[in-house]
């Protein structure tokens, strides 16, 4: 018995650490339990809160595209300035705040518009407007050292560029691409790669490809080729750079590489044949900075511009900030070629009188015109030499004293004419001169000078030129006259002065005895191809001076007509007829 009561004694203990061990084994396994439910919960209410999270971010996405309006581009993007070309298309100047001509993306080649979207945004015909994988491609491009990629796609940087500013923030970010998104899903792809190629800064001042292709070759976009186009596509990247390319020799070279990985792209995407691909070359580059602009050049800009602006019924502010493209009559080749020569006769005179022309006596004026007989365009207007310092264009404005020139025309001209009040004049203008020669070339029949003969605005021909005529004289008048002046011809076929026409001198008021001499020397030169006149004119201080003494060893009479002359010779008219001027009479004395 009493072993049995110690065996009782020792298994009560061990049922009740038994039993404490299934208790602790219930807690556990209801703790685990536990656990799983509440790990069950936390994450539904995680995964609700998620969900909620996304809903609501949808839900502001959604009211924030809505409410997000497509905003109007910016001023400084509408703005475009106007380009002024010669008769054969040669780039003139340009008048306006910013270097743009919008023109359609009818106008940029195919090529080019596909090296440029290879270079910025490969996705750019199947994206919604934003390309995540373009930021991811350019992320790896600088991690990985490659060529250079923007983030951003086509549709982000004309959004970038032409309708928001350029602050840099995560809210003008979001709105760029909630824009870039709603811009896609609204207008075409050609309508924003068209304001794209409009907005986009290429550099050397240049804001669009219209700018950007003379700018960089010189040419319109129409006519840039595979090689130019590969090359300004790879420039907008960073336009700040790669504008010198062509003068400086490091970054020219940095823009060669670059050039050809547009190109190998290109190939790559089918754009271009391999055969085009390999036969590609890198393109010569307009020098830059291109120095000083030709100051002769801005007389022409002034007369096309007032005339321009008056054609379309707007003023010139307005004419400059529009976009358009005026094509005048210039040859810009011949208006040089004279400006050069009358530079060379003047530095003759300068040597040979001592630099009498260039001190502080008397200063010598030449005035050049150049028009079509029987159309009235207007292929020279030489006004001076330097338009920053003197902006008067003695061609236009110049009333140079007339003398003895119109004496040919005092019985001929109708009174009721265009110029039937030119022989009253007693100091007319070089241009109104030369178009009483261009009537006598035009047997009688006068035509209006014009120097605007079509104007264009993105693409469109707003207006064109058509010769105003009226008849200034009589057939038979002017075959008089023209007889009259006319030359014989010599042995060689050649012509040579028959007659003179003298300018007579004027009374100086200001002193007495003065020398021989006379005031104003006019040289006029006349084919029905081309008329030509030159006019010789001094000035002291502001007033009238006579020509004698400043023309070197010249006389003034041989100085107009060996520059008429040269002149004459380099606008290639044959057959004309040489208007010549005799030897000074001495100025009466007072």
């Amino acid at each position: 018995m009493s072993a049995h009561r110690r065996l009782r004694s020792i298994g009560a203990p061990l049922r009740g650490i038994g039993s404490r061990l299934r208790s602790i084994g219930t807690r556990l396994r209801r703790a685990r339990i536990r656990r799983r439910r509440t790990r069950a919960r936390r994450l539904r209410r995680t995964l609700a809160v998620l969900l909620a999270l996304f809903l609501s971010a949808c839900a502001a996405l959604v009211v924030a595209y809505r409410m997000t309006g497509i905003p109007d581009p910016h001023p400084e993007t509408v703005s475009q300035s106007t380009v002024f070309v010669d008769a054969e298309g040669e780039y003139l100047g340009r008048r306006g705040p910013v270097d743009r001509q919008d023109i359609p993306l009818r106008q940029v080649p195919r090529h080019v518009q596909d090296a440029v979207i290879a270079a910025e945004n490969r996705s750019f015909r199947t994206d919604s407007g934003v390309a995540p994988s373009a930021i991811l491609r350019a992320a790896l491009a600088a991690v990985t050292g490659g060529e250079r990629q923007g983030g951003s796609t086509i549709t982000q940087q004309y959004v970038k560029n032409a309708l928001l500013t350029p602050e840099q923030s995560l809210k003008r970010k979001a709105r760029e691409a909630l824009i870039s998104v709603k811009l896609d899903r609204t207008r075409s792809k050609d309508d924003i790669l068209e304001g794209y190629f409009n907005t986009v800064y290429f550099g050397r001042g240049a804001a669009g490809i219209e700018s950007a292709a003379r700018n960089y070759f010189g040419v319109g976009a129409k006519d840039l080729t595979v090689s130019q186009g590969a090359a300004l596509a790879g420039i907008v990247n960073l336009p700040s750079y790669y504008e010198r390319a062509g003068a400086d020799a490091k970054v020219t070279k940095t823009l060669e590489r670059r050039w050809a990985w547009v190109l190998d792209a290109m190939a790559d995407s089918g754009a271009i044949s391999g055969r085009e691909r390999t036969a590609a070359r890198f393109p010569a580059f307009r020098f830059y900075p291109p120095g000083d602009t030709d100051g002769g050049r801005q007389y022409l800009i002034d007369a096309a511009s007032a005339e321009a602006a008056d054609r379309l019924g707007i003023s010139e502010d307005q004419l400059a900030r529009g976009g358009y493209k005026v094509w005048t009559t210039f040859d810009l080749g011949l208006q040089d070629e004279t400006a050069e020569l009358v530079r060379e006769q003047s530095s003759e005179g300068d040597k040979d009188d001592k630099g009498g022309k260039s001190g502080k006596s008397a200063r010598l004026h030449t005035a050049v015109v150049a028009t079509v007989p029987g159309d009235g365009a207007v292929r020279v207007l030489y006004g001076g030499a330097d338009y920053a310092h003197q902006p008067f264009n003695d061609a236009v404005d110049g009333a140079v004293e007339a003398g003895t020139v119109l004496d040919p025309f005092l019985k001929s001209l109708r009174p009721d004419g265009p110029l039937g009040g030119l022989t009253k004049e007693t100091a007319p203008t070089p241009l109104r001169l030369n178009a009483a020669y261009a009537a006598l070339a035009a047997d009688g029949t006068y035509a209006t000078p014009y120097t605007v003969a079509k104007i264009t605005r993105a693409g469109r021909t707003v207006h064109t030129a058509r010769p105003e005529t009226r008849t200034a004289m009589p057939g038979k008048e002017a075959a008089t006259v023209a007889e009259m002046l006319s030359e014989r011809p010599a042995s060689d076929g050649a012509f040579v002065p028959a007659r003179v026409v003298p300018t007579l001198p004027v009374s100086h008021s200001a002193g007495a005895g003065s020398g021989p001499g006379a005031r104003t020397v006019w040289q006029s030169v006349y084919s029905p191809r081309l008329a030509l006149t030159l006019a010789l004119f001094a000035e002291r201080g502001g007033k009238p001076a006579r020509v004698a003494g400043l023309t070197g060893t010249l006389k003034p009479e041989s100085y107009a007509r060996l520059a008429a002359n040269k002149v004459w010779q380099l606008a290639g008219s044959p057959g004309g007829r040489v208007l010549d001027t005799a030897e000074p009479k001495p100025l009466p004395t007072s």
